[in-house]
Order: C-alpha cells, then structure tokens, then sequence
C-alpha cells in the first residue's frame, strides 16, 4: 500500500522544519491484502493450469482435424473423422431451451420473496430456495427420467401439433411426414433443456432476489409517495437497481446450463447429428459425450475428448467475461422512463 505524507507547515514565527506525517498501512490491512491477492492469483493461475493442461493434451487431435474439428459432425476418432458440430448444436440448444424457461421463473420467484410474502414466508421461502440449489444434479437427472418425461410428452405432442410449421417445434421423419407417437418426443432436447432449468432456478433466484433487497427504502417510499402502485414501485425502483443481478444470475445459470452433464446424460438419446427440431428424440451436448464416451476411449479418442472439453471451457469463459462486463457497465439506480 503506498504511503501518503502531509507537510505541516511550521507555526508563524518560528523556524521549526516541516513535519513529515507518513500513514503506514496497519498489520491487519497488510494481512488482508495479501491473502486477497494471493486468493485472486491462485484462482486465475487455476484456471490458467487447467486451460493449459486441455490444450496440451487435445493437441494429438487438433493436429489432425483442424478447424474441422468444429465443423464435423460424425464422432469417430479410431478413422479419424470427428468432430463436435452436432454436440456444440445440442449443447447450445439444450441451453438456450433451459434460458428461456429459468430465467421467468427465477425472476419471478426472486421478486415474490423480495416485494410480496410477508416476512415469516420469505424466510421460509429463502431457505427453501437455497435447499434446492443444494440438490445434486443426478437427482433431477432421475426426476426428469423416470418422471417428468412420461408427464411432458403429452405437453411436446400439443406443441408440435398446434406450432409444427414453426420448424423448430415440427417433429418429423426423414420423408417430411408428421409424427405422434409418443416414442418420438422421449429423450429430447427439450425435456433436457426442462430438466436443466429446474437446476439452475434456485441459483438464479437467490442472486436476483439478493440484488432486489438491495433496493434503498428511500426510493421505494418516494415511489408510493408518488402515487405508485406496487407494480410501478418494482418497475421503477426495484427492477433498474436490480438490473445486474438479472443479468448475473442469468448469465451464472447459462454457465451451468453449459456444462451439465449427468442429467442431460441421463435423460438424451445421444446422435452425432445437427437435430434442429427441439422436441423430437435425439440430441447430445459436449459434456454428455465427455462421460459417454471417456471409459472406453483410446489415447486418441481421449485427445479428441480433451479437445472438446477445450471448446467447452472457451465457451464457459467467454460467457463469463460478457456477463462481468455487463454486470460491470450496468449501475445501480439506472435512469427509467
């Protein structure tokens, strides 16, 4: 910590030199910053370490395929033609699929225990929430397989019959042809995608719930001064100081969405094949291939997973930094209509 000095000036009339006046940084706030630094360079260089070691060893692969690699949609390292199109396209649809159904519900959830509840309901209902982020993935892997599934179906099938000319909700054969059987609308991307936003909800609604509370009061009773409803009061007050923690936790959850693997592993049938129609059978992400595939992979076969393992850790951090520079640019108080 630099030293800040003050001159004092001498007394008038006399001829005492300036007093120097030096603030030293006390003990405790030295300790502090040190561990603070060193906790902040200990998880870069993490991250760092595990970039390193994935590229070093998807290396082999890389040199194979090339930028092929990306663009590949067949998975077969032992002829040399793999690539993860197809998973990258299921990755990114299951999570935009669990985006758009979380993200109402948290933000909804987060302003009924913020505004609504009275305080003995919100207490219960904070560490309700907080349980169900505690829930491990492979137990809503199992709910969605054995339960959620069979009750979906019937829900996918009205869907593709009312929205089948919208293309991603049609759920066809090879020939164009229509399909209703319910053996086509198991084990979608869309009943993953469902799976996954029931995980990241909890996440999601405890950072836009703790960014809500922050709200000042004084702003909130100068809304209902004002004549405000409740509605206008959130609107105008709770929502704008609030912004970052809606873009933070959606992003937070985006990043989870990302790179599940044992539910989406467990409910998808997986298919090495661009599927752009959401509800039928058949689809795979980048980390369900990981786990799929790593027990019986040879040293190549496990390069090409490293490999894919090093698309999805770009990914990841991409979506981290544009939520912090969002976050970052978004300020408290934002000016409103």
């Amino acid at each position: 910590m630099s030293q800040h000095t003050l001159t004092v000036p001498p007394e008038p009339g006399t001829r005492q030199r300036p007093r120097s006046l030096a603030s030293r940084p006390s003990r405790s706030d030295s300790v502090f910053r040190t561990v603070s630094y060193g906790a902040g360079a200990t998880t870069v260089g993490i991250m760092l370490a595990v970039g390193f070691f994935l590229a070093v060893r998807a290396g082999d692969a890389l040199s194979v395929t090339g930028f092929s690699f990306l663009t590949e949609q067949q998975w077969s390292p032992e002829t040399q033609k793999f690539g993860i199109a197809a998973v990258l396209s299921g990755t990114v649809t299951i999570a935009i699929i669990a985006m758009c159904v979380s993200v109402p519900l948290a933000l909804g959830t987060s302003l009924l225990i913020s505004e609504i509840v009275p305080p003995r309901v919100k207490t219960a209902l904070i560490s309700l929430v907080d349980l169900m982020a505690a829930v491990p993935s492979v137990v809503y892997g199992l709910f969605g397989l054995f339960f959620l599934q069979e009750n979906i179906i019937p829900v996918a099938r009205w869907i593709s019959g009312h929205f089948g000319w919208i293309p991603v909700f049609a759920v066809t054969d090879g020939s164009g042809h229509a399909l209703t059987e319910a053996s086509a609308f198991t084990s979608s991307a869309f009943i993953a995608g469902l799976v996954v936003a029931l995980m990241v909800v909890p996440t999601q609604t405890s950072v836009m719930r703790e960014a809500f509370s922050q709200a000042p009061s004084g702003e909130r009773e100068g809304a209902y001064a004002l004549g405000s409803t409740r509605w206008g009061m959130i609107r105008s007050v709770v929502l704008p100081f609030g912004r970052g923690g809606i873009i933070g936790g959606t992003m937070l959850g985006l990043g989870r969405a990302l790179g599940e693997t044992i539910a989406v592993y467990l409910i998808i049938s997986p298919v090495f094949t661009i599927n752009l129609q959401v509800l039928k059978t058949g689809s795979n992400s980048v980390s369900a291939l990981i786990a799929n595939r790593y027990g019986e992979a040879s040293s190549f076969g496990l390069s090409a997973l490293m490999a894919a393992g090093l698309v999805l850790f770009l990914m990841t951090l991409v979506v981290n930094f544009t939520a912090s520079s969002i976050v970052a640019r978004s300020r408290s108080g934002a000016q409103t209509n």
